[in-house]
């Protein structure tokens, strides 16, 4: 039966890096971000925008989950309300999977330092730092399991959703 990763978490906690190790390690796999599915320039969000991104995420991830090539469906996103998970899954109809969804975490002095980081190296705007602490404790009400990727390196916490997989 296909297996469906769910990867959320808040901007910088390491969901792009995680799942980039975690696909190198299952075979036969896809990685799709999220964020793919609205790259818009300018990019707003609206409630349109928002539509639009889930119609694509589902339509994909359903593509996914039929094609006779991929075990393993990688999923990465935001994800921060239980609503989006829930609406997300109730469009995934007419394939069986087993479902493994996760939040990562960590200490939000890590992920400020992480976002620091980013914005000096250009890859993210100053923004970032108050949306993302702000996110941060709402992944803790989720139905997900949550792994604390604060002190793992991003292989580290591929080999525990691995491991888990298998298990």
């Amino acid at each position: 039966m296909k297996k469906l990763i769910l990867v959320g978490g808040t901007m910088g906690v390491g969901k792009s890096s995680v799942c980039r190790a975690l696909h190198q390690r299952l075979t036969p796999s896809v990685w799709l971000d999220g964020d793919w599915c609205w790259n818009l320039n300018p990019f707003e969000v609206t409630e349109e925008t928002k539509a639009m991104a889930m119609d694509n995420i589902a339509h994909l991830l359903g593509s996914f989950l039929r094609c006779s090539q991929t075990e393993y469906v990688i999923f990465s996103w935001v994800m921060h309300q239980q609503e989006i998970i829930d609406e997300l899954l109730s469009r995934l109809t007419g394939t069986a999977f087993t479902l493994y969804s996760y939040s990562l975490v960590c200490s939000e002095e890590i992920l400020i330092q992480r976002l620091e980081k980013d914005i000096r190296r250009g890859r993210r705007h100053p923004d970032v730092l108050e949306r993302s602490r702000k996110r941060l404790p709402l992944y803790q009400s989720l139905d997900t399991w949550k792994l604390d990727v604060g002190r793992r390196t991003p292989e580290e916490a591929a080999e525990k959703i691995k491991t888990d997989i298998a298990g």
